[in-house]
């Protein structure tokens, strides 16, 4: 054989040898990539445990969302997911899976919810040009028996620089741009004590008209479509309004405050000393022990301490249930929480967690239900 035709035989040996080598290599490459999908599936849990499979939140039968504005301009946010477990049309077949699904990774729903709301958020930045950020994303679920059976998926979490505050003044709403109430869904504000809605030539500085109004809240109802700046509240503390209304910007005049701060000292000396007297009066003509009074329940209770305590007026809600565990024996189911003080059970879920974060009391359930207890002493 001659050079060239050893060289063409080279040629061709080193061609065959290279193509089986890229046969097993190939195929080594696309086990590869089975391998990758594989295991990406096992991290996320595949399309059987995505987050859009089976029954979801936005498939309750009501969403109640509930916007407390604190006097800082931060808000918290609750969104009720309620799911009919009664009549015709239950939802309880949905409800069973999702609730056991949230119990089983709060963390994963509580993901989708901050991504869903910080979508909203977004749009607030835009319009407002306030820095906004959402915080203490939870969800929980209960099911309330009473008036009927429902199921509850409540989600709450803290948003920073919801409202605008100048002074005495509170605009809210603006955050909120681009929202769209649909039918079943609900919008609450609610506001602190002492803030009413300010009123511009006898108009409420509140757009669009609420559906319902009282002292401290507003609610808009189903189909809520407000494209140009969301819904708008113009709140103002009480004693600036009424300053407002009469009398100069300054206020009253120096005197006229040293006058009134002088009867109202001598008015509570005078209480003081009428209830003092009456005290006295009453110790020396009672025949039971004068150390001890009775509760309305009959049990006996330190008379001191019966005197001490404040009128429920004014506590705080967190101090309402607290004594309302007392009063219980350390434990009272959560609907009768609901039950005794008239709250709505939305409400009464929000203080529950938040005494649950600080530890002051526990939550339990027997059967289907939630039992508060306080904390036994180590």
């Amino acid at each position: 054989m001659d050079v060239k035709g050893l060289r063409a035989l080279i040629c061709v040996l080193v061609v065959v040898a290279c193509s089986f080598a890229y046969v097993p290599a190939a195929t080594a490459g696309a086990a590869g990539a089975g391998v990758q999908r594989a295991a990406l599936q096992a991290d996320t849990g595949g399309e059987q445990t995505d987050s859009t499979a089976g029954p979801q939140l936005e498939d309750a039968d009501e969403i109640h969302i509930d916007v407390f504005i604190a006097e800082n301009g931060s808000a918290r946010v609750t969104v009720d997911y309620q799911f009919y477990l009664y009549g015709e049309n239950s939802s309880e077949e949905q409800w069973d899976p999702l609730s056991k699904n949230i119990s089983d990774d709060p963390d994963r729903y509580a993901a989708a919810e901050r991504t869903k709301w910080n979508d909203t958020l977004t749009d607030g930045v835009n319009e407002t040009n306030r820095e906004m950020a959402l915080s203490n994303v939870s969800i929980t679920t209960e099911t309330a028996t009473a008036p009927r059976e429902v199921g509850h998926a409540v989600v709450t979490f803290d948003w920073s620089q919801f409202a605008l505050v100048e002074l005495n003044r509170i605009e809210a709403g603006t955050a909120l741009s681009g929202l769209t109430l649909e039918e079943g869904t609900s919008l609450q504000f609610r506001w602190p004590e002492g803030y009413s809605v300010h009123e511009s030539e006898g108009t409420p500085q509140v757009q669009p008209s609420p559906d319902d109004r009282s002292n401290n809240s507003v609610t808009w109802e189903d189909e809520l479509n407000t494209p140009d700046g969301g819904p708008q509240i113009v709140l103002m503390k009480s004693d600036a309004a009424n300053a407002g209304s009469g009398g100069t910007e300054e206020g009253p005049t120096m005197p006229w405050v040293f006058v009134v701060s002088a009867l109202a000292l001598l008015a509570a000396v005078g209480v003081a000393g009428w209830l003092l007297g009456r005290d006295r009066s009453g110790r020396e003509t009672d025949d039971t022990d004068p150390q001890t009074v009775r509760r309305t329940d009959g049990s006996p209770e330190s008379e001191s301490n019966a005197a001490n305590e404040p009128p429920t007026e004014l506590l705080s809600n967190e101090e309402r249930v607290l004594r309302l565990l007392e009063e219980r024996g350390g434990r009272i189911k959560q609907q009768a929480v609901v039950s005794e003080l008239g709250w709505t059970e939305a409400k009464t879920s929000q203080v529950v967690g938040e005494l649950r974060e600080s530890d002051e009391i526990e939550v339990f359930r027997i059967g289907r239900e939630n039992v508060l207890s306080l904390p036994e002493e180590e």
